[in-house]
């Protein structure tokens, strides 16, 4: 993903909203299929900004699941830009941990299923 020149300040800097948006759904793909449906974001348990992200960086996210509880999924996320393409030269810009609750169509919590119901 590669922010835009509205996704930044004046100075060209990328609003960290802007990247605490994308983080949240790179962080939901993996928990919706944990959950085997809808979740919903019920806290971000620590975010860090390390480099600022500038436009025309490309972003890449990485997102792990780190917790699976009765109904909830702990998902880390880490993203990288990759900066003068030329140079390959690519840095971590920012690390989080969110968890996401399972939700059924009424949106109330629901249990996550096990995992050997998921593989068959």
């Amino acid at each position: 993903m590669m922010p835009a020149p509205s996704d930044a300040n004046v100075y060209g800097d990328v609003f960290g909203g802007w990247i605490m948006a994308q983080v949240d759904i790179a962080g939901s793909l993996p928990a919706t299929r944990r959950a085997n449906g809808r979740v919903a974001t019920i806290s971000v348990n620590s975010f860090v900004f390390k480099n600022p992200v500038f436009v025309g960086d490309l972003l890449s996210f990485y997102a792990d699941i780190v917790k699976v509880g009765n109904t909830s999924i702990t998902v880390n996320v880490e993203v990288y830009a990759e900066r003068n393409r030329l140079q390959a030269c690519t840095v971590k810009v920012t690390e989080a941990t969110l968890t996401y609750v399972a939700t059924d169509s009424d949106r109330k919590p629901r249990k996550v299923p096990p995992i050997e119901t998921l593989i068959s």
